[in-house]
């Protein structure tokens, strides 16, 4: 079936998202062509003056969340540059996590349990509504690089791990970690509303931000996204069974999924097409990046004191 070139364009970032979402064996599309920041219309890769609409674009960039190796066999991509920030930050918290539980620990018979006492995740940052009101807002940060057990963080990485080069590819480092912290943000405040007395944990508020910006994305790509579409929303479908069915924090679920789909929507994929643009996008990576610093900081602050 021969397609119009702008059209091949599309299906050729789909795929590419599609395979970094589901695992598929391909290899990465490569074009000759973009997309335009302001218009979407297809131009050579090269041009600095968008021929559509007069529009001056930027220079590409080689993108950090290229996908173009695999592991397990094939199962999940190789993390991308922010996307491996994010998992090894996890990881050195659930480390963390785990020692404390284990030296507060009245049976050494438990010693190679990966579950973490509820006790230490408030220690280091948990969602709790009273602490929150009492003025520790930075646990809105810190629980989603906190895990309760190995099956938690393990599947929480495995999404990771596929989502996130998908986004950082299609949209860029810079936004892909304002992403992150925006998304997982709006997860916990909606899960502060919903169970304030509830303690929760987790990265999967902003996992599912992930799905949601993909979701939004591609209502842009025509038949083409509504059957990507159609795939993202078996995948949420499939989460909040399995949220139910373990009594995962569906609130947190919703709130990342929902800013996630807004933001897909609604900010321009790939880098940044402007020098304004740009600066913007990668002060506001910084931003994301100090707030997610000074968050860990001032719970260390406190890690002694009493809650």
């Amino acid at each position: 079936m021969n397609l119009p070139p702008k059209l091949w364009f599309q299906w050729g970032k789909l795929k590419s998202a599609f395979r970094g979402a589901f695992g598929s064996r391909e290899q990465s599309y490569e074009t000759a062509h973009r997309m335009c920041s302001n218009c979407r219309g297809l131009i050579d890769r090269g041009a600095s003056v968008c021929p559509l609409c007069g529009t001056s674009v930027k220079a590409p960039r080689a993108r950090g969340g290229s996908a173009g190796g695999r592991i397990l066999g094939g199962l999940i991509p190789l993390p991308s540059t922010a996307t491996s920030a994010l998992v090894a930050a996890n990881i050195a918290l659930y480390g963390v996590a785990w020692y404390l539980t284990r030296a507060a620990a009245s049976e050494p018979g438990g010693a190679f349990s990966g579950e973490i006492d509820a006790r230490v995740l408030l220690r280091l940052g948990a969602k709790f509504g009273p602490a929150m009101v009492a003025g520790q807002w930075w646990r809105l940060v810190t629980a989603m690089f906190l895990h309760a057990g190995v099956l938690h963080i393990g599947l929480n990485l495995w999404c990771l791990f596929d989502l996130g080069p998908s986004v950082e590819s299609l949209f860029s480092t810079a936004k892909f970690l304002a992403f992150y912290l925006a998304t997982g943000i709006a997860g916990f405040v909606l899960s502060l509303w919903w169970s304030p007395f509830g303690i929760s944990v987790g990265a999967s508020g902003a996992i599912l931000g992930l799905i949601g910006i993909l979701i939004g994305a591609s209502f842009h790509h025509g038949h083409l996204g509504k059957e990507y579409r159609s795939q993202l929303w078996r995948w949420v479908i499939y989460i909040g069974i399995f949220g139910l069915l373990f009594r995962a924090d569906n609130a947190a679920h919703l709130g990342g999924l929902a800013c996630g789909a807004l933001l897909g929507y609604f900010v321009p994929e790939g880098e940044p097409g402007t020098r304004t643009g740009d600066n913007l996008w990668n002060t506001l990576a910084i931003l994301a990046v100090l707030v997610i610093a000074g968050s860990f900081a001032l719970m260390a602050l406190q890690l002694n004191r009493p809650l």
